[in-house]
């Protein structure tokens, strides 16, 4: 039972990790970049 809670524990903690990395290319000076399909601006 102590095996499956920690392999439930380090599945979660992978799959909410992956989703939190920012993504790269076409941030300007300030990390930031327009959104094109919704015209939102944010920075990383």
């Amino acid at each position: 039972m102590k095996f499956v809670k920690i392999a439930l524990a380090a599945t979660v903690f992978a799959l909410s990790a992956t989703s939190a990395f920012a993504h790269g290319g076409g941030l300007d000076g300030n990390g930031c970049h327009t959104n094109h399909k919704t015209g939102g601006y944010h920075c990383h």
